[in-house]
C-alpha cells in the first residue's frame, strides 16, 4: 500500500481507527488515511443514519446494500464508515450529515471546510454541552 504512515486527525493528533467492524477507509484498513490515488478522499469517519444511508443512496452511491462480491456487507445505522468529503458536505447542505469522529477524521478534511462546523457534528463535543 501506498499511503501516508503517520497520519494526523482534525485535532492535529495521530488519526484514531474509524471502524475495523464493517472495515473501512479507502485501504481497508480501518483508518481514513488518503493518498494521490484516492481521488474521492475517504477521509471523514462518520457514523451512520437511516437518513444519511437513504440520502447516499438516492444520490448513486448505495451503502446500505451487500455486494459480496466485494466483501461489503452494507452499512446500517450506528456503523462508522469513511466518507468522501464531498459526500459529507453535500449530505451538509441538506442537512442531513451524520455525526463525525474527529479524532479519526483526517486533517485533510480541513482544507475543505472549517474546524467549527466538523466540531458541531463531532461526538467528542455533544455530550459537553
Amino acid at each position: 500500500m501506498c499511503y501516508e504512515k503517520n497520519a494526523f486527525n482534525v485535532l492535529n493528533t495521530e488519526l484514531k481507527p474509524c471502524s475495523t467492524d464493517p472495515l473501512t477507509g479507502f485501504y481497508r484498513d480501518g483508518h481514513c488515511k488518503t493518498f494521490n490515488n484516492d481521488v474521492g478522499e475517504h477521509i471523514i469517519c462518520s457514523e451512520m443514519t437511516i437518513g444519511f444511508l437513504n440520502f447516499s443512496k438516492s444520490m448513486g452511491n448505495d451503502l446500505i446494500t451487500a455486494v459480496p462480491e466485494y466483501n461489503f456487507s452494507g452499512l446500517k445505522p450506528g456503523d462508522r464508515w469513511c466518507l468522501c468529503a464531498d459526500r459529507w458536505i453535500e449530505a451538509l447542505n441538506h442537512n442531513i450529515a451524520p455525526n463525525i469522529i474527529l479524532e479519526s477524521t483526517h486533517i485533510k478534511m480541513l482544507e475543505k471546510i472549517d474546524f467549527n462546523i466538523l466540531k458541531k457534528f463531532g461526538i467528542e463535543y455533544m455530550n459537553l454541552n
